[in-house]
C-alpha cells in the first residue's frame, strides 16, 4: 500500500511522534493507522529502555491548586534544561500535575499504573514511555504529592519550576487577603528551606542528638566554664538552630520585625480570622540526584565524527 504525506501527517497528530518514525511506523504496517500507533507505542518503549539508564537530574515541578482545597505538586525530570524549557515538555508535565490532583494513588507505582486521563487506553507510565520516544531524552516522573485541605491550600513556584511549594492551612476566613499571606509563607519555604512546620514537628531523639553535638562543641571552646553556663549556651544555640530549620520561628523575609508566626497572626487578626499553617510540601528539581558533567563541545565533535 502506496503510504502517502497525509496518512503521515495523521499518524503524527495522533501519536506526536516524529515525521520519520511516523513514516516508517506505516511502511512496516502496510498502512494500517491502529498498528502503526500500536507499532509506535512499542517501538517507544524500546527506545524508552535504551535511554533509562541515562541521568535525568534536570526538569521542572510544577503545581495545580483546584477550589483552594485540592492540590498537587510535581517534579519530572530531563537530561537537558534545554528539554526543560521545551513547550512540548512542560505541557506534558501539566497533564501530569493534573493527573495527581485527580489520583487516589499512594505511592509512584499505583500512580503510574493509573489510567492517563488524556487517553484511558493507556497508562501514565505508557504515555511517559511515548513522550520519551517523541522528545529524544530520558525522562522521569520522580515524584508527586496530593494535598487535600479542610481550610485552603496555596503553591507557588519560583524560577520557572525550579522550585515549587504547596502550603496547607487550616482557616475559617478563606478570601484573596489570607491567601496572599499564606501565599508569602510558601515563598518564605522556597527560600529559606525549612525542615518543619513547628518546633512541635520535631523529633525528641533529633533534639537530643544535636544537645550532644553542641555539648561536646561548647566544652571544647570553653574548658574552664561551669557546666551550667554551658548549660545556657547549648540552649541559646539550639534556639538559634529551631529558629532556622522551623518554618514558624522562622524571621519572616518580608519584615525581619516579624517571624513567620506572628506575620501569620497578624493578618490573620486584620481578617477577623483563625488560621494555621498545617503543613508544607517543597520540591526542589534535581535535589539530591547525580548532574550529568556536560562537555556539550565534545558531543558535537563526537556527533560529526560519527
Amino acid at each position: 500500500m502506496a503510504i502517502t504525506a497525509g496518512m503521515v501527517k495523521e499518524l503524527r497528530e495522533m501519536t506526536g511522534a516524529g515525521m520519520m518514525d511516523c513514516k516508517k511506523a506505516l511502511n512496516e504496517t502496510n498502512g494500517d493507522m491502529d498498528a502503526a500507533v500500536e507499532y509506535l507505542r512499542k517501538n517507544g518503549q524500546a527506545k524508552a529502555e535504551q535511554k533509562a539508564g541515562r541521568i535525568a537530574a534536570e526538569g521542572i515541578v510544577k503545581t495545580v491548586v483546584k477550589n483552594d482545597k485540592v492540590a498537587a505538586i510535581v517534579e519530572v525530570n530531563s537530561e537537558t534544561d534545554f528539554v526543560a524549557k521545551n513547550a512540548d515538555f512542560q505541557g506534558f508535565v501539566e497533564e501530569v500535575v493534573n493527573q495527581a490532583a485527580d489520583s487516589n494513588a499512594a505511592d509512584m507505582d499505583a500512580f503510574m499504573a493509573e489510567a492517563w486521563a488524556a487517553d484511558t487506553n493507556k497508562t501514565v507510565k505508557d504515555a511517559l514511555v511515548e513522550k520519551i520516544a517523541v522528545i529524544g531524552e530520558n525522562l522521569n516522573i520522580r515524584r508527586f504529592e496530593k494535598v487535600i485541605a479542610d481550610g485552603c491550600v496555596v503553591s507557588y513556584i519560583h524560577g520557572g519550576g525550579r522550585i515549587g511549594v504547596l502550603v496547607e492551612a487550616d482557616t475559617d476566613v478563606v478570601n484573596d487577603e489570607i491567601k496572599t499571606c499564606l501565599k508569602n509563607v510558601a515563598m518564605q519555604v522556597a527560600a529559606m528551606s525549612p525542615k518543619y512546620v513547628s518546633r512541635e514537628e520535631v523529633d525528641p531523639s533529633f533534639l537530643e542528638h544535636e544537645k550532644e553535638i553542641l555539648l561536646s562543641q561548647a566544652k571544647k571552646e570553653n574548658p574552664e566554664k561551669p557546666d551550667n553556663i554551658i548549660e545556657k549556651m547549648i540552649i541559646g544555640r539550639l534556639n538559634k538552630e529551631m529558629k532556622e530549620i522551623c518554618l514558624l520561628d522562622q524571621v519572616y523575609v518580608q519584615d525581619s520585625d516579624l517571624t513567620v508566626a506572628k506575620y501569620v497572626e497578624k493578618v490573620a487578626k486584620e481578617n477577623g480570622a483563625n488560621v494555621t499553617v498545617k503543613k508544607f510540601v517543597r520540591f526542589e528539581t534535581g535535589e539530591g540526584l547525580e548532574k550529568k558533567n556536560e562537555d556539550f563541545a565534545a558531543e558535537v565533535a563526537a556527533q560529526m565524527n560519527a
